[in-house]
């Protein structure tokens, strides 16, 4: 079973492909998600038969969830490959994710996104960078793929 892992939300772009739940490459990006996730997706297409694709649907960058959500749902029905969302808490070790000018989205609840505030940082706040995890068991997704916002109207 090959499955494929994308963390959009921040820079760079992250990308894991996993076969039998273990980490087997990785591919890692810095630029736009618009141009560098349909290069990376044509070469994991050309070289593997995935089964499953998981994203990052919040909290981060909206314009890249949007993007990541819309191509990566025309992959899913295109291709009839299984897609799946989680929280980017689940990959930064459950730290703030940058928000908005000095804000970051604050994760207060252990079950990953279910009780998001959006605030300042403290002076002693670690934040910790986005890793593709080695293997894949543990994260909690859900079938529910549409982006999530965080962020109240302005």
């Amino acid at each position: 079973m090959l499955e494929v892992l994308v963390i959009s939300i921040s820079k760079p772009l992250l990308i894991g492909v996993y076969h039998n739940k273990k980490l087997i490459k990785i591919y890692k990006e810095e630029g736009k998600t618009s141009d560098i996730l349909p290069t990376i997706f044509q070469k994991i297409l050309d070289e593997y038969d995935l089964s499953t694709i998981y994203y990052v649907n919040t909290p981060g960058s909206y314009m890249a969830i949007k993007v990541s959500y819309v191509f990566l749902k025309t992959i899913s029905i295109t291709k009839k490959i299984e897609l799946k969302a989680c929280s980017g808490f689940e990959f930064n070790k459950n730290s703030p994710i940058k928000a908005l000018g000095k804000k970051y989205f604050i994760n207060e609840d252990s079950d990953k996104s279910k009780d998001v505030k959006v605030d300042f940082l403290d002076k002693d706040t670690k934040i910790h960078d986005f890793e593709l995890p080695n293997v894949i068991d543990d994260i909690k997704y859900s079938s529910k793929t549409l982006p999530i916002y965080n962020l109240p109207a302005v």
